[in-house]
């Protein structure tokens, strides 16, 4: 049976539910170019289970690598690893303890756990000392500056600015 949208489907089920045969709803579509095999797979279906878009209990492949256990699995060695340092599993080690896919562990992951990847940015450390230091700078740069001065001056946090940047899809 080739693709057919769900809209496609639904036109099929109306029409043969009108009690019209495959031929006929082929002719009520030129513009489709629908063969004959797949409006009477759609008309069979239809007349069996009464609904054009759902799909038979149990049909297609069944879920081998993302069985109940197997997310059971992932959800242990992933959630294992919350507030341990260096511990860290990564999903290749992951789908080779458990022998299946790396892609199906990403599946299982994000689909079924919910989980999303992150990657942790470096930042700087601020610790006590490093705060007194900065307050003690602050108060020396305040009474080394006149009022008129200090009105002037802008402070950025080092960050550059430019009047007429490159213009690129990273910094839009």
């Amino acid at each position: 049976m080739g693709k057919l949208s769900a809209e496609d489907k639904m036109r099929m089920q109306t029409l043969r539910e009108q009690g019209l045969g495959a031929k006929a709803i082929i002719k009520a579509y030129p513009e489709k170019h629908w063969k004959l095999s797949t409006v009477n797979k759609i008309c069979k279906r239809v007349d069996e289970t009464g609904s054009a878009t759902q799909r038979k209990e149990g049909s297609g492949r069944p879920k081998s690598a993302r069985s109940d256990t197997n997310i059971a699995q992932v959800k242990e060695l992933i959630c294992s690893q919350e507030g341990q340092s260096g511990q860290h599993c990564s999903t290749r080690e992951i789908a080779a303890r458990l022998d299946i896919s790396g892609r199906s562990v990403r599946r299982i992951a994000h689909g079924d756990l919910q989980l999303a990847a992150f990657r942790r940015v470096p930042a700087q450390v601020i610790n006590d000392a490093t705060k007194q230091k900065q307050l003690e700078r602050v108060t020396a740069l305040i009474h080394r500056l006149s009022e008129g001065d200090s009105k002037r001056i802008f402070f950025t946090d080092e960050k550059c600015f430019y009047l007429n940047p490159p213009v690129s899809n990273q910094n839009d």
